[in-house]
């Protein structure tokens, strides 16, 4: 069995060994699909049982994982504090400022969206602080296959996932079909993001983002409907506005757990599931591509 990589070998600014080790458990019992020894999670980390023995002691002790006989799984311990600050609610608490100060900045809208049964739903907006402009109104339902960020949301995601979205896009739109969807995938994941002139809108460009999450998939996207006003001098260019879009994307990731700035050459990591505990793998092909907002 493959050893599962051990954070506390990487160097650090500031290294925490203690809690490397109960994170490094608690990461392990999460993807095994049976409880464990003690022997069995002290193999899978590279370390020795004496190493763990104290750290697992004190995980039972606070609820965090179980014990059975000779095993440890994991508790809903995790799960129920992550609810008390649901995912949505804290993207948008998270992403209002930073989405008034990017409108402010370039004097255009912009939008959040996220999936959800082969469509997208606008959940955020700020509209343009000038006195014209294009918006989507909170709430929309967007097509996903066709639009620049929905393309983005698929881009962003591990193969399996994506294929299910698309045939629930497909299912409610069949006539998005586009034989060419794989390569523009791919060619939105390797530049990290959208920008091209809309496929639903005469005249407009749309430039999207993805929000990822700790494991680099797309949980929403951010994008810029642009107008381009003829009727004034000094108006921040598409290239302005994508600059300051990825600026607003990036810190929206950070708030979230993810980073634009990791290699679009790699997949996110998806787990395997043989009879021993699933272990992380990382794949070696790649995903992106490109359209809408």
């Amino acid at each position: 069995m493959a050893r599962t990589r051990n954070p506390s070998d990487e160097p650090k600014e500031y290294a925490a060994p203690a809690l490397d080790k109960g994170l490094d458990i608690l990461e392990l019992l999460c993807r095994a699909e049976a409880p464990l020894t003690q022997k069995q999670i002290a193999a899978e980390l590279g370390r020795t049982v004496g190493e763990l023995y104290r750290m697992i002691a004190a995980l039972v002790a606070r609820n965090y994982i179980a014990q059975v006989a000779d095993t440890y799984y994991i508790t809903t311990k995790l799960f129920e504090l992550a609810q008390i600050n649901p995912p949505t609610h804290r993207l948008l608490l998270e992403a209002r400022p930073i989405m008034q100060k990017l409108t402010n900045e370039i004097e255009q809208s912009c939008h959040l969206t996220v999936y959800g049964q082969g469509r997208q739903i606008v959940i955020a907006k700020i509209d343009s602080p000038s006195s014209m402009g294009y918006s989507i109104r909170l709430g929309s339902e967007l097509d996903v296959i066709v639009s620049m960020s929905g393309r983005v949301l698929l881009a962003f995601q591990d193969e399996a996932t994506r294929a299910v979205m698309i045939e629930e896009a497909l299912r409610r739109r069949p006539d998005h079909i586009e034989p060419r969807l794989p390569e523009i995938l791919d060619s939105i994941r390797m530049k990290g993001f959208a920008s091209a002139v809309s496929t639903q809108i005469r005249g407009m460009h749309a430039i999207s983002f993805p929000i990822l999450d700790s494991q680099q998939h797309a949980i929403a996207a951010i994008s810029v409907p642009y107008a381009d006003r003829i009727d004034l001098v000094g108006r921040k260019s598409i290239e302005d506005v994508e600059a300051a879009l990825s600026e607003a994307a990036q810190a929206l990731c950070r708030r979230m757990g993810g980073d634009l700035t990791a290699s679009p050459s790699q997949k996110p990591i998806t787990f395997s599931a043989p009879p021993a505990p699933a272990r992380r793998r990382r794949k070696n092909s790649e995903e992106q591509g490109g359209s809408e907002g």
